[in-house]
């Protein structure tokens, strides 16, 4: 990754996955640095990624409580936003876990919502989110990780990474995965095949987030190597960024959704996979008031209306519980 290169609030919101408004707001509390370009507003990269890291600390956020305060994790706080092992837990706080932007929608819904739920977003891959929600880390999670022996998508990974623990698994949309090549596909990747042929360069995403799972499940049942994929262990932390490694032919393939595909010039979607993007709550939460405000929210009229104005959602099953574990 360039630390130096310098991105749009378009492209920071990519990386963080929250909203553009969201990235303004930062600017504006003075949380992430960034100076002007003319009539343009940029972000270094390093700060972005100074940003992801601090939030990490044991630090509560400006946002949540108006003050930095350092909290004595050993003496839980009633209320506080509290970190066990540079890692978030809830304490009466409703922590939503995951990465797209539609969750930073359902955030702002909760706020506004008729009871009404300050919750925090806490950014992280599927897996590592579900393994925060059986530690009691997280309050709810999100995921779209495939089984590639059943094939289908979450519930294999819940059972196995919340053992003992009953969930209820919502859906909240299904996305379109894909390749990213160049335009015109001038190398023709098609297949997954495609990126062990040795004139292809691939740019991979980190371990633990849902399109890494994609790959390699992918890769383990076509008895593929991945020491024989060029470029296999660069990894880049979102859509955004593997496209423009793409865009800028510093590689000949990436995965990611569509919608990003849509969002970045000179390159082209190559459609693989129909994905589920699911919610996981733990059944003992699923009738508690906020609980059940989450529920109400993604099946409103307003919330599928928003996404299908942003478009690059499926909402066809938004809503439905998939399963119970």
């Amino acid at each position: 990754m360039d630390m130096k290169k310098s991105l749009s609030t378009l492209e920071v919101a990519e990386v963080l996955d929250i909203s553009k408004n969201t990235v303004y707001e930062l600017i504006k509390r003075g949380e992430l640095p960034s100076y002007r370009v003319g009539r343009k507003v940029r972000v270094d990269m390093e700060d972005v990624e100074y940003y992801k890291n601090k939030s990490r600390t044991a630090n509560v956020p400006a946002s949540f409580n108006g003050s930095q305060k350092k909290i004595d994790v050993s003496v839980p706080l009633k209320g506080e936003y509290i970190y066990y092992d540079n890692q978030p837990s809830y304490n009466n706080n409703f922590i939503i876990c995951g990465q797209d932007i539609l969750l930073d929608i359902l955030t702002r819904h909760l706020e506004n919502y008729q009871r009404g739920v300050q919750a925090l977003r806490y950014y992280t891959g599927s897996y590592n989110g579900l393994v925060d929600l059986y530690k009691g880390k997280v309050t709810v999670a999100s995921c779209h990780l495939w089984d590639g022996d059943e094939d289908i998508y979450n519930i294999p990974y819940v059972r196995r990474l919340l053992p003992g623990v009953p969930c209820v698994i919502i859906n909240l949309a299904c996305r379109m995965q894909g390749f990213y090549v160049a335009k015109g596909n001038p190398k023709n990747i098609t297949s997954w095949n495609d990126l062990a042929r040795p004139d292809v360069v691939m740019v991979n995403r980190e371990r633990g987030c849902g399109v890494r799972v994609l790959i390699d499940e992918h890769l383990r049942k076509l008895k593929i190597s991945p020491q024989s994929i060029n470029g296999y262990e660069n990894e880049e932390l979102s859509h955004l960024s593997v496209a423009s490694n793409i865009a800028r032919g510093e590689a000949d393939v990436a995965v990611g959704n569509e919608k990003t595909a849509q969002q970045v010039q000179n390159i082209q979607f190559v459609p693989i996979q129909k994905e589920k993007y699911d919610l996981v709550i733990k059944k003992e939460d699923i009738n508690k008031p906020a609980f059940q405000s989450v529920l109400e929210i993604i099946k409103s009229k307003e919330f599928h209306y928003e996404l299908i104005g942003i478009g690059g959602y499926d909402i066809s099953e938004t809503g439905k519980i998939i399963a119970e574990t």
